[in-house]
């Protein structure tokens, strides 16, 4: 038997024959697997809409810089409430449903920050949006279950790959959206494309049901149950939030900088620096491939490491923007190939569970996501670049160290196994 901990190839676990029939991978086409990747970036969009904005937004609805960085914070934090209350769910109910739902509630939430006029209001409709937007990380393990063994890497990898995307062109939208109609123009067309992507999810996805048995009290509580049985997710849950973590005081505080008297971009040049790091596409695919083949942990490593080292060039991006260039497509390739490879060892652990695998994951993720953009932030009124610079330099410092921990720790041979964890 193979180590998931060292490996992306997933054991074989018996659990119900719905999974069994989609691990086939008969019912995963090209054309749905294009479509899930494309729903995934354009929900995942719905969180990085403000970062190109923030400047425009403090100054029209008349909020401090700490104010309007917390829109990015308003964001990450309903999201991690949304990974925690919402994605187990894919265990409880069936999948296509409550896809469906979930894609539906964030176009409704969308037109609340459309219409509103207060910086109040606008942070509602953002943390209500990025509530429901967890819809993208139902449509990852639903796209895990559905591919065959042999192909699950460069399945995850295509859907990342979509989610990056996303997130990438999103800023550049953004910015050129709020350029033409003003920032509103920006919720208002996607709440319509949401919509649209509803109407697709539902003619389109195939039925997929696995029920773990339990009541939805339970099936919460052994989600946070995973933490203290799965002494990988424990590890892997680290890396991932001080990744995002180091990510998000980037692109938090490059839209002071860039919109700052040092370079005085407009909101479309700043959204559309946001394609620097597009590179890191790539990335998600390779990773993937390189899981499927049994590397998994030397992505993770390599990844880590880079990582660390994005921070040097990005530290001297005050005075040139050749270092902020190139320290984004290290950070970006990094940063995505360390999250593939998380994903990919974590799924390998408990098949039957992976919604709840992967709620307990990325609500990690994403909480390190949320600390990473308020601190930005804060950071940037009193330190300034170089002081955003050290943040994000000890944050994905951090990432390394605990990769070399978790290899030390849990990778020993007497230590090899993974723990079954407790039952459902």
């Amino acid at each position: 038997m193979t180590n998931a901990a060292g490996s992306g190839t997933p054991r074989r676990t018996t659990h119900h024959a719905a999974t069994d029939a989609a691990d086939g991978g008969a019912a995963l086409s090209r054309g749905l697997l294009l479509l899930m990747a494309a729903a995934t970036g354009l929900s995942v969009a719905n969180n990085y809409f403000a970062q190109p904005l923030l400047d425009l937004l403090g100054r029209e609805l008349q909020l401090s810089t700490t104010a309007a960085g917390m829109i990015v914070t308003a964001a990450q934090v309903g999201y991690g409430l949304g990974l925690l209350l919402l994605v187990p769910l894919g265990d409880l109910v069936e999948r296509r449903r409550l896809a469906v739902l979930l894609y539906a509630a964030t176009a409704i939430f969308l037109l609340i920050s459309a219409t509103a006029p207060n910086g109040t209001l606008l942070l509602a409709g953002t943390a209500l949006t990025a509530f429901t937007s967890v819809a993208a990380q139902v449509v990852v393990p639903y796209a895990a279950t559905l591919a065959p063994p042999g192909r699950r890497g460069r399945v995850i990898g295509t859907v990342m790959s979509g989610l990056l995307l996303g997130a990438l062109l999103s800023r550049a939208v953004s910015g050129a959206l709020a350029e033409l109609g003003g920032w509103r123009t920006v919720y208002w067309v996607s709440a319509i494309l949401t919509a649209g992507m509803t109407v697709l999810l539902w003619r389109f996805l195939p039925r997929l049901h696995t029920p773990s048995g339990l009541s939805y009290p339970a099936l919460l509580r052994s989600t946070i149950a995973l933490f203290r049985h799965e002494s990988v997710l424990r590890w892997r849950a680290g890396i991932a939030a001080l990744s995002l973590a180091s990510f998000n005081v980037l692109w938090t505080a490059a839209t002071f900088l860039l919109a700052g008297p040092h370079h005085g971009w407009s909101e479309a040049m700043i959204g559309l620096f946001g394609l620097v790091g597009a590179v890191g596409t790539v990335t998600t695919t390779m990773a993937g491939r390189l899981a499927d083949r049994g590397y998994v942990q030397w992505v993770t490593g390599i990844g880590t490491a880079a990582l660390a080292a994005s921070w040097l060039l990005i530290g001297a991006a005050e005075s040139s923007l050749a270092w902020l260039v190139g320290g984004v497509i290290v950070l970006n390739v990094a940063h995505q190939a360390v999250l593939n490879s998380n994903q990919n060892v974590i799924y390998a652990l408990r098949p039957e569970i992976r919604n709840r695998l992967n709620s307990a994951l990325l609500t990690a993720f994403f909480a390190g996501g949320a600390a990473g953009s308020a601190l930005a932030g804060m950071v940037w009124v009193y330190g300034g670049w170089p002081g955003v610079s050290i943040l994000g330099g000890l944050l994905a410092s951090g990432t390394f160290v605990l990769w070399v921990l978790e290899r030390t720790r849990v990778s020993r041979p007497h230590d090899s196994r993974v723990s079954a964890g407790p039952p459902n």
